[in-house]
């Protein structure tokens, strides 16, 4: 007879849902950023839009995308990346998304400079404009912020870069609230969720906690 301890099943029978545990973070991750882009694809408003504004509108919503990458790259939250690679990653998903932010207000420039003029400054009726406006620049002091960061203590640095970070990401959800636009409103909401729920674990995480 075998001793007990040789009856107990094979480590690797109980790691099925560890290595599942990975796949599901990807999918879940691709799913917030693609389906809002998908839905928003099948909207009836775009029969009636231009070319150069649809681009614009699509590139708003991939840089709504790229705000839930950056705080799960900033945590190392997504399975597989080591952490320089997600360090690296974060700072080129920053990247991108300054272009897809630049992208959106050319666009909008393009179909309708009176607009956008109203909307830099400040003066324009519709308060989406406010917190879009205030969220572009948000995006460029983060960026600049990234490129001077050897010049700063990294205390100061980390406390300025996450301040700025929630401030993109709470002026982003309350401009996007606002539109009653081609972004589909059940997307729309788990997006702005999943957004919300990734950068406040980011600070909970990164920020000093007393006690």
């Amino acid at each position: 007879m075998l001793p007990s301890c040789c009856n107990q099943p094979e480590p690797a029978v109980r790691q099925g849902p560890t290595r599942l545990r990975p796949a599901l973070i990807w999918a879940g991750v691709g799913l917030g950023v693609t389906l809002p882009l998908i839905a928003a694809a099948a909207s009836p408003l775009l029969a009636w839009r231009s070319g150069i504004y649809i681009a614009s509108g699509f590139a708003g919503i991939f840089a709504m995308g790229l705000l839930l990458l950056q705080p799960l790259l900033a945590t190392n939250a997504l399975p597989g990346l080591h952490p320089i690679r997600a360090r690296q990653s974060h700072r080129g998903v920053g990247a991108l998304l300054v272009g897809a932010v630049v992208a959106h207000v050319i666009g909008l420039w393009i179909t309708s400079p009176p607009d956008v003029i109203d909307a830099l400054l400040l003066s324009s009726p519709t308060p989406f404009s406010i917190w879009g406006v205030t969220a572009m620049w948000a995006v460029f002091c983060a960026a600049a912020l990234a490129v001077v960061r050897r010049h700063l203590r990294l205390a100061i640095w980390r406390a300025l870069h996450i301040s700025l970070a929630v401030l993109i990401v709470a002026t982003t959800v309350a401009h996007v609230a606002l539109i009653d636009g081609t972004m589909e409103i059940v997307t729309k909401i788990g997006l702005s969720v999943l957004v919300g729920a990734a950068t406040a674990r980011m600070v909970y995480l990164k920020l000093p906690r007393r006690g």
